[in-house]
């Protein structure tokens, strides 16, 4: 016997929206509540990567012609991986070609996107389903089985589950599961972009214009650069990118909320040790002066990207871990990305588990709907699937994000540092062992690969 489910969705980041796509697609009731007050509220311009284990999840939970409007909108393929030192000496070159891959479909690939853009996908469609400018309070659990969200102006919501998508610092969470903790990692990140130019292209080797790119100093302070070249320049398609992407760009509403340009995203990451104490509480360009300060025996290609950089999309974040969670009791209350599961972006997964999250979620929800599950057996199968990949998903990112105490030794330090960029160059000239380097890399990313 079929079962009617109205499922109450708090947040529209990226795993909440496609969950509520993939019920929506269902037929399946769903509403979502989001805090921000427009559709174009929140920092979202960075680069995202979506690995194939985001993508099959997109692919699952989109509508079939907005799967195809996410990967016309997506940036340029990548065509190199490049690690340096902070003076841009290379250290270990792939090209992405050379990576690992499950095949040649569009779900099967990675895809580099602004998260400014992914976001605008997303919403596409969903105007009815949405609402905005609701920040949610706490939610009351009913006898009958049912659950209510309340809001700050005083609004509520009732469903038959209620899902938490709402962010790291997670509203839900704190009250379904207070015993739920999240670790400092002692380390700090330091973010901004700055548009993509003739100018500053030339600025970096010609492996940094076209990929991603990681520097590495002596004091085991982390670099990340990132190239993105996007399908449409000033509001219409580029020329080139093909017809039939084109034509999907073209008739995208999305695209008139997307101001994203090509452009250079730069990152740093730091012990607090090293940081100015004030660090989180600093804004444009005091902070990047911080990120300037930390840097200054770096390259000083590197060194423009920053101080050239726009003050507005500055940003800095105390970089945290979850704690493992004894498994729980499955109830009308649940929780999807880093709503439960919080990790650094060493490995790039924390996008793409929150997506395998929805799909996971979204697909014992529809065996509900068709009566072969109760909901709380469909939620508790989930969450017990969930508990294990994203276990290891937090970490494999935190093992290569971690603080091993090299920025606070002066003399050890700097020798652990000439170790292993010693390991990577050796690394560089032994293909075999790049290669298992590489299906490495790419294995938290991809749950497919062998």
């Amino acid at each position: 016997m079929s079962k009617e489910l109205r499922t109450i969705v708090i947040g529209a980041g990226t795993g909440g929206m496609c969950l509520a796509h993939g019920l929506r697609q269902a037929g399946m009731e769903v509403a979502v509540y989001e805090r921000d007050r427009t559709r174009t509220g929140g920092l979202n311009g960075y680069r995202v990567g979506i690995s194939p284990n985001g993508a099959r999840a997109l692919k699952a939970c989109l509508p079939q012609d907005l799967f195809a409007t996410f990967v016309a909108t997506t940036g340029l393929p990548y065509s190199y991986l490049t690690m340096y030192t902070e003076r841009f000496r290379e250290l270990v070159g792939m090209r992405f070609d050379d990576l690992p891959q499950s095949g040649d479909r569009p779900e099967d690939r990675d895809h580099n996107v602004s998260r400014m853009t992914l976001r605008q996908v997303l919403f596409t469609g969903m105007e009815d389903v949405i609402t905005f400018d609701k920040t949610f309070t706490h939610y009351e659990q009913h006898a009958d089985g049912t659950v209510t969200a309340h809001f700050a102006d005083g609004d509520s919501a009732t469903g038959d589950l209620l899902v938490g998508a709402d962010g790291a610092n997670s509203r839900v969470r704190k009250q379904y599961l207070p015993h739920a903790r999240h670790t400092e990692t002692g380390l700090v990140a330091i973010g901004g972009k700055v548009a993509l130019t003739e100018r500053n292209a030339e600025l970096l080797p010609e492996r940094a214009r076209d990929g991603m790119s990681m520097l590495f100093d002596r004091r085991g302070q982390f670099g990340i650069i990132h190239a993105m070249r996007l399908p449409w320049r000033d509001g219409a398609p580029r020329e080139g990118i093909g017809a039939s992407d084109a034509t999907l760009i073209e008739a995208w509403p999305g695209l008139r909320y997307d101001n994203t340009t090509d452009y250079l995203s730069w990152g740093l990451s730091t012990s607090r040790s090293l940081a100015a104490a004030d660090v989180l509480d600093r804004r444009g360009e005091d902070l990047h002066e911080v990120a300037l300060s930390l840097t200054e025996d770096w390259d000083p290609r590197w060194r423009e990207l920053v101080a050239t950089s726009d003050p507005t999309a500055a940003l800095a974040l105390s970089i945290r871990t979850s704690e493992p969670v004894p498994a729980w009791q499955p109830s009308c209350v649940t929780l999807v990305g880093d709503a439960i599961h919080t990790m650094t972006p060493g490995r790039g997964a924390g996008a793409n588990t929150a997506l395998r999250d929805a799909r996971e979620l979204r697909d014992r929800l529809v065996r509900v709907r068709d009566g072969e599950l109760t909901r709380d057996e469909a939620v508790g199968e989930y969450e017990e699937l969930m508990r294990r990949y994203s276990a290891l998903a937090v970490k494999e990112s935190l093992e290569f994000m971690n603080d091993d105490g090299t920025a606070r030794r002066p003399v050890v330090g700097p020798l652990s540092v000439l170790a292993q960029r010693t390991a990577l160059r050796v690394v560089n000239h032994l293909p075999p062992v790049k290669r298992r380097m590489a299906a490495g890399m790419q294995k938290v990313r991809d749950s497919e690969l062998v």
